[in-house]
């Protein structure tokens, strides 16, 4: 089991939780950089130390662009990508509430476009829910399932297409879960077809400010 890591704290608020993601960046699918939800209006110099080191330690770093669902431009996302790029050195972006109805594919597919255009190696959806088929064709990886534990293992479900699917193009991102029952998250992860996660301790409104216990 791969994991995904967002980790949306600043470096000087838990300059803990960083160094040990930096220590052990050889165990994770990917790590994703949120400095000012998105790459800010200004290079963060602690995002850019951080950055670095887990270059250096052979991460793969996403930047967090916040899609609104379709209502932002595609140019200003292929920007604030740009600025992930010149200024954190991330290989990809993890494009967050992004639409799912089958009436918002084309849409969608154009953004995909439109990033790997800008630079974009990979390119991680965040749908939060199964979306229409076809959704995951577009990147390299789709989160189709963030929510909290509580959901998880009492209201989960997946469509015929997302069975079908190779594990390693699906992810769930999953909060609130007890730190006893991490381990549990990740194999009910991969025995539902995800072959990478993100199990945090944390809860709204935001959860993902601790690192994942999955790697301590």
């Amino acid at each position: 089991m791969s994991l995904l890591v967002p980790l949306y704290v600043h470096p000087a608020e838990d300059p803990g939780a960083w160094h040990r993601l930096i220590a052990r960046a050889d165990r994770v699918h990917a790590v994703v950089l949120n400095p000012a939800s998105g790459p800010g209006p200004a290079p963060d110099p602690a995002f850019t130390a951080v950055a670095g080191a887990l270059r250096a330690a052979g991460a793969r770093l996403l930047g967090y662009v916040d899609t609104d669902y379709g209502a932002r431009d595609a140019a200003r996302i292929t920007a604030e990508l740009g600025r992930h790029r010149r200024w954190y050195g991330v290989h990809g972006c993890f494009l967050d509430r992004v639409t799912a109805t089958a009436q918002a594919l084309p849409a969608c597919r154009r953004l995909v476009r439109a990033v790997r255009r800008a630079g974009a190696g990979t390119v991680v959806l965040n749908p939060g829910v199964h979306p229409a088929r076809g959704y995951a064709r577009l990147a390299d990886l789709t989160v189709t399932f963030e929510g909290h534990w509580s959901t998880y293992v009492s209201a989960f479900s997946r469509p015929g297409w997302a069975v079908r699917q190779p594990p390693e193009r699906l992810c769930h991102l999953v909060y609130g879960v007890p730190k006893a029952l991490v381990p549990l998250a990740v194999l009910t992860a991969s025995e539902r077809g995800a072959g990478v996660c993100g199990p945090v301790t944390g809860e709204p409104p935001n959860p993902w400010s601790g690192l994942t216990p999955a790697l301590r």
